[in-house]
């Protein structure tokens, strides 16, 4: 059963929404703060975290930084009540896995939910890849669903993962946003493919100067063997 940590100040909102997750099969621990939400963090351990953007007291931008910080593979969905372009941007920088505007349909949610899961339960299908690879200095561990760096374990939450495994099964093949959208996000909508811009950003500080990911100009990106 998975686990979900809802965190959600309005009332009727935080009810609604935990009472349609229940109904459809998941441990739900609502919390209407994002202080409270981080004590629960470490109390309830959930699988996934619903986490509104606008929340009274500690910002739901900083419930979000402080929970990568406390685990970097954590799956995180951010809820927006105004669905503002720059705040969405924002919120995926911050360390968000996916979005979604309030007010949401449980069917939505759900989805995302069910997705999520699945990015930081597997790998992308690929007959033949090797389980191990390496690009210099860079290891893809697809079986173990593991990433190092000189040696080094680099924690990834799941969009970052599975972004990085979609790209490097094709080392100097060009994907387009909408081609990753629809294979690490399973999205069809292009409208988020911000989403997919927020994500290699965040992938690229983890792997440091060496431009694993390029970007392919008017057209999306490739992954650069090294």
């Amino acid at each position: 059963m998975p686990r979900v940590l809802l965190i959600e100040d309005d009332r009727a909102v935080r009810e609604g929404v935990a009472l349609a997750l229940r109904r459809q099969s998941h441990e739900v621990s609502a919390a209407e703060t994002g202080e409270n939400g981080l004590e629960r963090l470490r109390s309830f351990r959930p699988d996934v975290v619903v986490l509104d953007l606008m929340l009274p007291g500690m910002p739901g931008l900083d419930v979000c930084r402080g929970m990568r910080a406390l685990d970097p593979t954590l799956p995180i969905i951010m809820a927006t009540a105004r669905g503002d372009d720059e705040d969405i941007v924002v919120g995926l920088e911050a360390g968000a896995d996916d979005y979604v505007v309030k007010p949401v349909q449980a069917r939505v949610l759900e989805a995302r939910i069910r997705a999520v899961l699945r990015r930081s339960a597997g790998a992308p299908a690929g007959g033949g890849i090797p389980k191990i690879d390496s690009y210099g200095d860079l290891t893809v561990d697809r079986a173990g669903l593991s990433v190092t760096l000189h040696g080094t374990p680099v924690a990834l939450a799941p969009s970052e993962l599975r972004l990085l495994l979609t790209l490097s099964a094709a080392p100097g093949q060009v994907f387009s946003r909408q081609q990753l959208l629809e294979a690490v996000w399973e999205h069809s909508y292009h409208g988020d493919a911000r989403l997919v811009d927020a994500c290699v950003k965040r992938l690229r500080a983890k792997l440091g100067e060496a431009h694993y990911i390029q970007t392919v100009r008017g057209f999306g990106y490739r992954f650069a063997a090294r």
